[in-house]
């Protein structure tokens, strides 16, 4: 078999303290999770990640594996030292079917025999984080999503751990931004010895909108004038998240000019929705519209640039 070094996979030093190699599970967690990840390798790389934080987060494991020593590379041919069980209390084969198929060769000969001692031994079962992506409409008013994600569950006639589509209806909370996470009680990975399933944590993330886009509370609508609507000011109607509203664009106004709609964006309370004037020009391309340009400078002269590189 194959050594495997924990510490590389997840990308810390043998020195990393235990929030070090969560925060560092965490976001490769993130990035490699199958229900999101696009990298051709994700379920591998996901199963050898959680396989390193099984060890590393551990401190009896994480201890047995470090006396192994620094000496050895991944990737290079490896068995367990003679006196492995013991020293370390990891009886291989005596606790077949504990939840570990999903990880290595070198785990099972390490830690796949390990064995709690003592009566009543119940283990809660890990927490599990996962995304969600919901429509700025749904964070605004809030929603209900049926959702299909790959979990880890009990299956009843090994007795292991096996990765199982699963079913759940999440409730969307009204004013929900970007990043902030809806926690299902009971819904991670199942507990050892009758103990408590964990939580699963699901980070909020946008779909993009064919019209707005969300930074922070406040959302952005780019919106398309006229040259005469930008000059003369107008009235017009543009979408919110809430549906139609009337604006009034004021005249002279120009281009990134930025209206303001309080109110209109997300969050509690919620934030605004600004509207950023956009001055389209209409195109010189008849003879006719070519003169009217003309006759515009004619009769409006004026220097835009005037002051730049004086």
């Amino acid at each position: 078999m194959e050594f495997k070094d924990y510490y590389q996979i997840l990308g810390v030093p043998r020195s990393a303290d235990p929030e070090e190699i969560k925060r560092a599970y965490r976001k490769l967690a993130r990035k490699y999770h199958p229900d999101v990840s696009k990298e051709p390798n994700a379920e591998e790389k996901f199963k050898e990640i959680n396989e390193a934080y099984e060890v590393l987060k551990d401190p009896e494991k994480r201890k047995a594996y470090d006396a192994l020593g620094s000496r050895w590379r991944a990737g290079e041919g490896f068995r367990p030292p003679p006196d492995w069980e013991e020293r370390f209390g990891f009886r291989r084969g005596e606790y077949a079917g504990a939840g570990f198929s999903n990880f290595s060769e070198f785990f099972e000969a390490l830690f796949g025999g390990f064995r709690p001692q003592g009566p009543g031994f119940r283990v809660r079962g890990e927490d599990m984080h996962a995304t969600v992506y919901v429509d700025l409409e749904e964070a605004r008013h809030g929603a209900v999503q049926n959702i299909t994600l790959h979990v880890p569950q009990r299956d009843l006639a090994s007795g292991r751990l096996v990765e199982k589509p699963k079913q759940l209806k999440v409730h969307i909370p009204a004013g929900i931004l970007a990043g902030q996470k809806i926690r299902l009680a009971g819904q991670g990975a199942p507990g050892l010895g009758g103990g408590p399933a964990g939580d699963l944590y699901l980070e909020v993330q946008f779909k993009p909108h064919r019209w707005f886009r969300a930074e922070g509370k406040d959302v952005y609508l780019d919106l398309p004038i006229t040259p005469w609507e930008a000059a003369l000011g107008a009235k017009i109607q543009i979408p919110s998240i809430d549906g139609k509203v009337e604006i009034k664009i004021p005249p002279g106004s120009q281009s990134d000019q930025k209206l303001r709609l309080r109110g209109k964006g997300l969050g509690s309370p919620p934030g605004d929705q600004y509207v950023v004037l956009k001055i389209h020009t209409p195109p010189a391309d008849t003879e006719a519209k070519k003169r009217f340009y003309q006759e515009m400078a004619a009769h409006m002269p004026m220097n835009p640039r005037q002051g730049i590189g004086e």
